[in-house]
């Protein structure tokens, strides 16, 4: 553990040089670039090491032979071997290795750097595009090339050291989330465009893996995917996690190539992955094989515009529905989407603001017709403050296309947190306690109720947890003769004291005329009396 926080400090401290120039949405693109450049660097090391049988793990004495090597014969051989491995080839002359000796020798330039990562991404269709938020002549950077020279090699040499071909997928992957994490928490409201807080990424998870655990070649689709931690937390309760296949969409091509990296940091095998960017809503994917996916996760944009034409009535995804969701909010929107792509044995999770449990007009009717086929499994009231971008609290939806009932359960989870800094955060007992009354669905006192339908049809199809959820406390009853009591003890109290400093007050002799005056005026409005 003491080794794994070690590294988690190396790699976020690698930032401080960047933090004074830009704000984290921005210096995030420039650290998490570099370091996944110097894994791919540090693993096509390794893998050298192990073609050509060297006795070493130290970087310098492999980059010294991997040079060697491409001087002999069998170098068309060993390019050939890491390019049908990997997917890549790092020439020597780029390798993260070589540009350190070259910063050290004082001849770096970060054109080198720069064509290291043009060499990555036309290697592979599934590299491409992948450096392109890490623009290195950026003026914000600095306003020469030699300070902007000088501020990439402060970033190269403070994570030199470190081999990251040691560490595994799990421990290198969650070091990358922890980064993630902070960038977040620097970001403010900039983080919703790429993050769900790791303990309600787990909640969820547990949540569509609910017996599930054991499915081998599980799939899981997020098409709001963020840097994909929601998308990836699935794995860490399936006792089949190197089986699971990823399918994510994401608008923002900076974030999806956030993802892209987090995945393959992660250890997830490229053929295991199908991520791609572009608009949920306005362009339906997948639309191959396959389409629908054992398990749904969603973060989407609160109540974000969207078209909402007509077009989109005959669109599958809508067109069971009669209307569409407001253009002013895409909440059921992205809901129905998720739904649509989801196996009719599946589970969904998406996390939305409460006012898609009861505000009127369309929504009211998209979400009578989906109770109406008991597609809610449970609506769970999470706590104030809990995400980086909102303070709001949110509400986790859970859906399922295969339920015998029409029943809905009722978690009032808005008090389960603990205050951390300025944020609130879902403890283990917090998630434990919400997972045990959600696969038990029975009724506890002031925090879960198992609603029929006819309850739900009675409230009118609103879905407003406090209906369902009775947390009022009442207070005790007072008793007016012990309140009589206690007023009667303090008036005698008062009194007792202003007799006391009444007969004090009297023992005082005034010097003067005008003194004597002020004196009595004084023992006039204290009004004391002789014991």
């Amino acid at each position: 553990m003491e080794k794994t926080n070690n590294l988690y400090q190396k790699l976020w401290s690698a930032s401080d040089d960047l933090r004074n120039f830009m704000d984290a949405n921005e210096y995030k693109n420039y650290l998490l670039g570099i370091i996944f450049y110097k894994y791919l660097s540090d693993k096509q090391l390794k893998k050298i090491s192990n073609l050509l049988e060297l006795e070493t793990d130290n970087l310098v004495e492999i980059q010294k032979e991997y040079e060697k090597s491409l001087d002999s014969e069998d170098a068309d051989l060993l390019l050939e071997e890491l390019k049908y491995e990997d997917g890549f080839v790092i020439k020597a002359q780029y390798t993260f290795t070589n540009l350190i000796r070259e910063i050290d020798e004082k001849t770096f330039q970060l054109d080198d750097l720069k064509q290291a990562f043009n060499d990555i991404e036309r290697s592979d269709e599934n590299f491409r595009g992948l450096f392109d938020d890490v623009d290195l002549y950026s003026n914000r950077l600095g306003k020469s090339l030699q300070d902007r020279n000088k501020r990439i090699a402060n970033v190269m040499k403070q994570i030199s050291a470190i081999n990251l071909a040691d560490y595994s997928g799990d421990i290198l992957g969650d070091a990358y989330e922890y980064m993630i994490s902070n960038f977040a928490s620097e970001s403010g409201k900039k983080a919703g465009e790429f993050y769900t807080p790791q303990e309600v990424s787990r909640l969820m998870a547990m949540i569509v893996m609910d017996g599930k655990e054991n499915v081998k070649g599980y799939t899981v689709y997020d098409p709001t995917m963020g840097s994909g931690s929601l998308l990836l937390n699935p794995k860490n309760f399936s006792n089949e996690p190197s089986r699971i296949r990823y399918f994510g969409q994401e608008l923002n091509n900076s974030t999806y190539n956030l993802a892209r990296m987090n995945m393959i940091l992660h250890g997830v095998p490229l053929e295991y992955q199908s991520l791609n960017q572009g608009n949920t809503l306005s362009d339906d994917w997948p639309v191959d094989e396959p389409t629908n996916f054992d398990g749904v996760v969603m973060n989407p944009p609160y109540s974000a515009k969207w078209d909402a034409t007509d077009g989109f009535l005959d669109d599958p995804r809508f067109s069971d529905f009669g209307v569409l969701p407001p253009k002013s909010k895409a909440d059921f929107a992205f809901l129905l989407h998720g739904l649509y792509h989801l196996k009719n044995s599946g589970t969904m999770a998406i996390l939305l603001p409460h006012g898609v449990l009861f505000r009127g007009g369309k929504e009211e009717k998209i979400r009578k017709m989906l109770l109406e086929k008991g597609i809610f499994d449970a609506v769970i009231g999470l706590a104030p403050n809990l995400f980086y971008s909102t303070g709001i609290p949110v509400s986790l939806l859970i859906l399922k296309k295969d339920k015998t009932d029409r029943s809905v359960y009722f978690i009032d989870a808005s008090e389960e947190f603990v205050k951390k800094g300025n944020k609130n955060e879902l403890t283990d007992a917090n998630i434990e306690k919400i997972i045990k009354a959600y696969k038990q669905k029975e009724d506890i006192d002031k925090f879960a109720h198992l609603a029929s339908f006819d309850e739900i049809k009675e409230n009118n199809y609103n879905l407003n947890i406090p209906r369902y959820v009775d947390t009022f406390e009442e207070e005790e009853p007072i008793d007016l003769g012990q309140v009589s009591a206690n007023i009667e003890e303090i008036q005698k109290e008062n009194q007792r004291l202003s007799n006391e400093i009444y007969n004090d007050m009297k023992k005082l002799v005034a010097n003067t005329d005008e003194a004597g005056k002020e004196l009595e005026k004084f023992l006039q409005i204290l009004g004391g009396k002789n014991d």
